[in-house]
């Protein structure tokens, strides 16, 4: 068991360290385009196979952390990302950077894996997930701010990536060795409410996929659609960031006053028009407008569907399938976003991906507003059920909020 006292800031940390490579994503695929013989499909493809790599050590490890020991695991995921991002960071030769970038992604995901099971065990885990987000929202801020200043090529945000794991290292130390194998919960009695489980699920997987094909092709609007320098670019994602710690500001202060049907659906709706005015933007206004409104209500949107997957199971297991379909669309996104935006367009790959928002956010709405109806939300608007699964993860800029709801 994680003591609270003990290892909450380097759970933090961790969590900081696991993060980052998601929220970079924009520039690390700008850069892969722009730095190497890849085209933007390519360099796409290659994001989301960094992030699939990422999402495939939870599958793999969230159920070993307490077998294998937090600290053993947390130093084997930063030595592996050190060791991937800096390679891909060093090299030009794109066999090695592929190989170097997965290996690396695997390494953000088993250290997010970590501190995913240590701040579920928190007494306050939205607690320890809010200043987590404060501090990958800051780092990667400042990482937005300085790349440009840095010369061309594709090495500098896998260069701090890197970094930021080898910077974490010395945390893990206060990480415990081994603790007792905790129960699984995913094992034992039948899930309830499973068809609006694996609704949620599904709808979530593709949630997931719409907000990260525009992330992950953010840049490259901003480049050569809006005509905006890199440092601009680069600021006006710092302030996206912001705008989205506001948004886990106004989550928590809104709390249950609305249900869920509401911000589920309308959010959702909201977060679709966002995505249309972003991916049409030709000047810096319209740029800027779409990015920081949309970074502003995803979090809100996705703090109350994390909610609702919890409140399907007293034991979090709907939570934790609901993150494991998450991780999957945010992995698929950048390869989406990339596919559309060169086939069709910026415009066009931004009404797609709002229709489809759109259509989702339909049976969304009716499983929120059947999970009022069953009573399943307390009166304080917390999930009825106690905090043990893992957070969800993908490209979380502010997102991840809930990730403990």
């Amino acid at each position: 068991m994680f003591a609270p006292r003990t290892v909450a800031w380097p759970l933090v940390a961790l969590f900081t360290a696991g993060y980052l490579a998601p929220y970079l994503l924009p520039t690390t695929v700008g850069r892969l385009d722009s730095g190497l013989p890849l085209t933007a499909t390519q360099a796409g493809a290659l994001g989301s196979a960094l992030l699939l790599s990422s999402a495939s050590a939870g599958f793999v490890l969230a159920s070993r952390v307490e077998r294998i020991g937090a600290r053993t695991l947390a130093r084997v995921g930063l030595a592996l990302a050190v060791l991937g991002y800096g390679t891909a960071a060093l090299t030009d030769s794109i066999p090695a950077v592929v190989a170097a970038a997965l290996l690396g992604g695997f390494g953000s995901g088993t250290a997010t894996t970590v501190a995913a099971t240590g701040i579920a065990a928190q007494p306050d885990p939205h607690r320890t997930t809010t200043v987590g987000l404060l501090c990958v929202s800051a780092l990667a801020g400042a990482v937005y701010l300085t790349v440009p200043h840095l010369g061309p090529g594709h090495g500098q945000p896998l260069a701090a990536i890197a970094l930021t794991a080898l910077a974490v290292w010395p945390f893990t130390g206060r990480l415990p060795v081994r603790t007792a194998t905790a129960h699984s919960p995913l094992a034992g009695t039948r899930l309830p409410h499973r068809r609006s489980g694996a609704v949620l699920a599904a709808t979530m997987l593709c949630w997931s996929l719409a907000q990260n094909a525009l992330w992950g092709v953010s840049g490259q609007i901003g480049l050569t659609q809006a005509h905006l320098t890199e440092a601009t670019v680069g600021a006006v994602f710092a302030v996206a960031l912001g705008a989205g710690l506001l948004g886990v500001t106004v989550a928590g202060a809104v709390g249950p006053r609305l249900g869920r049907a509401v911000p589920v659906g309308g959010g959702t709706a909201l977060i679709a028009g966002c995505i249309v005015l972003s991916a049409s933007a030709s000047d810096l206004a319209s740029f800027a407008g779409g990015e920081i409104a949309w970074n502003l209500l995803y979090p809100v949107v996705l703090s109350y569907v994390i909610g609702l997957a919890a409140c399907l199971d007293p034991r979090g297991r709907w939570a934790v399938l609901v993150g494991s379909a998450s991780s999957l669309g945010t992995a698929a996104g950048p390869l989406t976003g990339s596919v559309l935006s060169s086939q069709a367009g910026f415009s066009v790959m931004g009404m797609v991906l709002a229709l489809g928002l759109l259509v989702i956010a339909v049976p969304m709405t009716v499983v929120a507003s059947r999970a009022g109806r069953w009573g399943l939300v307390t009166p304080r608007g917390g999930a009825a059920y106690r905090p043990g699964p893992a957070p969800l993860s993908g490209r979380e800029s502010a997102p991840d909020v809930a990730k403990a709801a």
